[in-house]
C-alpha cells in the first residue's frame, strides 16, 4: 500500500521493504549497540537516497500518486517544499505506514488468537471495528515512545511544573492503561465501550496521524480476512517463545508460527 502511494516500482518493493526493516532495527540494548545503530543509519541513508530518486522522477513526470500531490504542496512561506523536506516526509510515511501497521496487525492477531476473539469478528463489522480500536490502544505503548517532545509554553500538570523548552517523554502506554479512563485496562477487551475521549494512538490536533483512516482499514481487512479464511487459527508456539525485533521505535515479533486444520472449518 505504501509503495503504491509513493510510486515505488513493483520490482523495487523487496529492496524497499528490506531497507525499511533495517532502518528501524537499531537495538540500543544489544551488546553490539554501536554496530546495530550504524547499520540502521546506513539503511536510513540508502532509503533516503532511494526516496530522493522517486522525488526527482516525479518532478520530471508527475503522476496520479501521493508523491505528485506532496510536490505541489507549499510551506507556510508560500514556497514549495524542498527535496530534502519531501524525502523526510517520504521516509516518515514508510516508517509509520509500513513498519507500524505491520507490527500492529501482527500483535493484534496474536492477541485475538490467544484471547479467542478472532473467529467472532469474521462476519461482524461492528465487532471488527471495536477489535481494531482495542489493538490500537494496546499497541500504542510500544510505538514511537522514544521520540522526544518539547514544551512550547509553561505548563502546570498535576502539581508538576513544566517550563517552556523542557524535554518531555510522553508515555502513551500509561495513558492507555489509566483505570479511570479504561476500566480493566490491562485486559484485552475487543468489545469494550469506547470512552468519550478515546485512545491517543494516532495523536491529536494538528499532529493527528494523516494515515489513521488507512491504518484502521488495513487492520480491519487483515483481521477479517484471516478470521474468514483460516478459522480455528492458533499459535504453534507459546507467546513467550516468540522472538521480538530489537528496534526501539516500534516493536513486533520477527515471525509468528501458526497452525490450523481443515477439520476446524477450512
Amino acid at each position: 500500500m505504501i509503495s503504491d502511494l509513493l510510486g515505488v516500482a513493483a520490482e523495487d518493493r523487496g529492496r524497499f521493504a528490506a531497507l525499511s526493516d533495517a532502518a528501524g532495527a537499531a537495538d540500543l540494548l544489544a551488546s553490539d549497540q554501536e554496530e546495530s545503530v550504524a547499520a540502521a543509519v546506513r539503511a536510513w541513508k540508502e532509503l533516503a537516497e532511494y526516496a530522493a530518486g522517486l522525488v526527482a522522477a516525479r518532478r520530471r513526470l508527475p503522476g496520479d500518486v501521493l508523491r505528485s500531490s506532496l510536490i505541489a504542496v507549499r510551506d507556510a512561506d508560500d514556497g514549495r517544499l524542498s527535496d530534502d523536506e519531501l524525502v523526510a516526509r517520504a521516509t516518515t510515511l514508510v516508517a509509520a505506514g509500513y513498519v507500524s501497521t505491520r507490527n500492529a496487525i501482527t500483535v493484534g492477531v496474536i492477541q485475538l488468537i490467544t484471547e479467542q476473539h478472532l473467529d467472532a469478528i469474521a462476519d461482524d463489522p461492528a465487532r471488527r471495528e471495536a477489535a481494531v480500536e482495542e489493538v490500537l490502544r494496546r499497541q500504542a505503548g510500544v510505538t514511537a515512545e522514544p521520540f522526544p517532545r518539547w514544551a512550547q509554553q509553561d505548563v502546570e500538570l498535576e502539581g508538576a511544573s513544566i517550563a517552556a523548552g523542557d524535554l518531555v517523554l510522553v508515555r502513551l502506554e500509561a495513558a492507555h492503561r489509566d483505570p479511570g479512563h479504561f476500566p480493566q485496562p490491562d485486559r484485552f477487551l475487543p468489545g469494550r465501550q469506547q470512552p468519550a475521549s478515546p485512545h491517543l494512538a494516532f495523536g491529536r490536533g494538528a499532529h493527528h496521524c494523516l494515515g489513521a483512516a488507512l491504518a484502521r482499514v488495513e487492520l480491519g481487512a487483515a483481521f477479517g480476512t484471516l478470521a474468514r479464511r483460516l478459522p480455528g487459527l492458533r499459535l504453534q508456539v507459546p507467546v513467550d517463545d516468540l522472538v521480538r525485533a530489537g528496534g526501539q521505535t516500534d516493536a513486533g515479533p520477527t515471525a509468528v508460527p501458526v497452525i490450523w486444520s481443515e477439520a476446524e472449518g477450512l
